[in-house]
């Protein structure tokens, strides 16, 4: 079944791709303060500042000539991921869960050659999978182990909580699971599988992937609904309070949550997508609109939690009268 049909999207409160740009990221993001978000070196140090959790950072390569420092960073971490700094959609990361004397193992179990490794290093330097124009650094950082609760929801690789952060105030949140089609990879654009996520309880309400509504993860049959997301409470804290630090008023924060470390900051960005909106059968709209009415916006973390799951709960309930308006 695709998901909202072409017919009563405005009266759904989807937001589109032109009023996203306009009314919210050109509105409420200061363009200088995009770096702290495009490059993920400069958000890594800006979140540690936050005394927010990050993986940790093994290593920087920034030209060709130290692309030679992924030997000893793989013999002495053996597990860990490689990526581009100022990499978006998911585009160029590897992941690496041990070391061969002809390459790297990767999560699928074979065996990427050094040369490989090497040449593809490259490609991120030269900015092939970066925005905008010119070279790149690549980041070697920690690989993080996903909470057990997913031992049957991520296939091959690790899940992410993406929350849409508006003036400091969680707006929308969904879960994002890969699968094999995805290539283990937590992104919708590949064949993830995004559920919506009740921003009170932190439990999934749907699944999609494709556009098209799912209940099972196709690779375990596990539904993917009605699921808890663990550590939710402090996933609100997190968000919140590093949305409203990085001085950008629109933002999506992704979260790992990890079994060692908890909630922790994967990246940020300053121009998010609305395909969660598909996830949660909702717009994004009603939602920002109320926000963006408010005078003042507290200071106090935990009040903008508040405000946060007000919102949520508040437009469940003129929507749902609607809707049950529109079958009388």
């Amino acid at each position: 079944m695709k998901l909202f049909p072409s017919t009563g999207l405005s009266k759904a409160g989807v937001l589109g791709i032109n009023s996203r740009n306009l009314d919210f990221i050109a509105a409420y993001n200061p363009r200088r303060f995009y770096p702290l978000v495009d490059d993920k070196v400069i958000t890594k140090k800006l979140a540690i500042e936050a005394g927010v959790t990050v993986p940790e950072l093994f290593g920087v390569i920034r030209y060709g000539g130290e692309v030679h420092l992924i030997e000893e960073i793989a013999k002495r971490h053996k597990s860990f991921v490689v990526k581009p700094s100022r990499g978006s959609g998911g585009g160029g990361i590897m992941v690496f869960n041990g070391v061969a004397k002809a390459g790297l193992r990767r999560m699928n179990g074979r065996i990427m050659p050094w040369g490989d490794v090497k040449y593809h290093l490259n490609n991120m330097l030269s900015g092939m999978f970066s925005m905008g124009d010119g070279s790149d650094q690549v980041m070697l950082e920690e690989r993080l182990v996903p909470h057990s609760a997913f031992s049957k929801l991520a296939f091959g690789g690790v899940p992410d909580v993406r929350v849409i952060v508006f003036r400091g105030i969680p707006v929308m949140g969904m879960l994002r699971l890969p699968t094999a089609e995805s290539d283990g990879k937590a992104n919708l654009h590949q064949g993830g599988i995004g559920a919506g996520i009740d921003m009170v309880t932190g439990i999934t309400t749907r699944g999609v992937q494709h556009n098209d509504s799912v209940d099972l993860h196709p690779d375990f049959e596990t539904p993917v609904r009605d699921f808890q997301v663990p550590g939710w409470p402090d996933i609100l804290e997190l968000v919140s309070r590093l949305g409203h630090h990085v001085g950008l008023g629109y933002v999506g924060v992704d979260i790992v949550i990890c079994e060692h470390k908890g909630p922790t900051l994967l990246e940020l960005n300053a121009r998010p997508g609305i395909a969660i909106q598909t996830a949660n059968l909702r717009g994004l709209r009603p939602l920002l609109e109320a926000i963006h009415a408010l005078p003042d916006i507290p200071e106090d973390v935990h009040k903008r939690i508040e405000i946060g799951k007000a919102n949520w709960t508040r437009q469940s309930l003129e929507r749902f009268h609607t809707l049950e308006g529109d079958h009388v």
